[in-house]
């Protein structure tokens, strides 16, 4: 198969270079996201991809809209244009180029989760199990008819990390299986049922916030789902009025009760926070400006007992 990879996130670096060290596969280009500034010096960096391909010899394009390379994408004559975590939905005359499929492969096993966020929502939701799919795109979104899905469980100390990093080990075999179906002619076309999609949309930072009147256990989900992106965190309002983010990357549920914001305790032996049924120990935080820290580090320049948590 002569192979468009279409991806921009480090959760595709693993497939990309998968396909770029295969013997059966011949990648003969990649399309991904321009380059952009980050970071308080606003450095530029290339994305995750670009960055996965330095020093090779392959065509590279970087369209801030896809559609503005579509000649140069049929130029390559792919076989395959295989999608994952690109960050655009492609138009039709994309996905009518290539000689077989254009093939996605998306964090979840479809149709629950369609969308950019699916491992955080899944882990927030407190699903048993997620995996990959690998289906035909059309035009919708997440949309399409499905060829191959691999599950694996969620674990109770996963966080949106840790479960990123296995979905993306997953995802090369269950591509390379899917190609090889392809090739022999016996690649399955199975149809989502529309009426069991979730929606995962995209994430940003205000997400994060912790609303304390949630059972703990929602909170706790929410905590390891969006660790580390957005990142949840609460509001420390001190007597002076000034205000301070706290993100909270870990935490444990315990048997104390208390009004929701409540702090049930503060002491050596942690920091725990009442939520509308139990508490919450914190054991990971980081206050704006200052470094992750244990729930005890944090204690020690911080007066938390004047605060109110919001």
């Amino acid at each position: 198969m002569h192979v468009v990879f279409i991806g921009t996130g480090q959760i595709a670096v693993p497939t990309l270079q998968a396909l770029q060290e295969s013997a059966e596969h011949n990648l003969v280009g990649v399309v991904t996201q321009p380059d952009k500034s980050v970071g308080r010096d606003q450095r530029v960096e290339p994305p995750p991809i670009k960055a996965a391909l330095t020093g090779k010899k392959i065509s590279i394009l970087q369209p801030a809209r896809i559609k503005a390379s579509i000649e140069e994408i049929r130029a390559l004559a792919p076989d395959v244009i295989v999608v994952m975590a690109y960050g655009q939905i492609l138009p039709r005359a994309v996905l009518e180029i290539p000689r077989f499929a254009c093939l996605n492969l998306h964090a979840s096993i479809l149709p629950r989760w369609r969308g950019a966020a699916p491992i955080q929502a899944a882990i927030a939701a407190g699903d048993r199990e997620t995996g990959i799919t690998v289906m035909y795109m059309d035009e919708g979104l997440d949309t399409g008819d499905i060829l191959l899905q691999r599950q694996t469980d969620i674990l109770p100390n996963d966080n949106g990390d840790s479960l990123h990093d296995r979905l993306a080990q997953i995802a090369p075999e269950a591509l390379f299986e899917s190609l090889r179906m392809l090739s022999s002619g016996g690649a399955p076309r199975t149809p989502q049922d529309d009426a069991l999609a979730t929606n995962a949309p995209k994430l940003n930072r205000e997400d994060g916030r912790i609303d304390w009147s949630e059972p703990a256990e929602v909170i706790e989900r929410k905590i390891r789902a969006y660790n580390s992106w957005p990142g949840a965190f609460t509001v420390l309002t001190e007597q002076s009025g000034r205000q301070q983010k706290l993100k909270i990357f870990r935490a444990t549920i315990v048997d104390l009760c208390g009004a929701p914001g409540q702090i049930l305790g503060a002491d050596e032996r942690g920091l725990v926070i009442g939520a509308s049924d139990c508490g919450l120990s914190l054991e990971q935080v980081q206050l704006e400006g200052r470094r992750k820290m244990s729930a005890g580090e944090f204690m020690r320049g911080f007066d938390v007992a004047s605060a109110t948590w919001r």
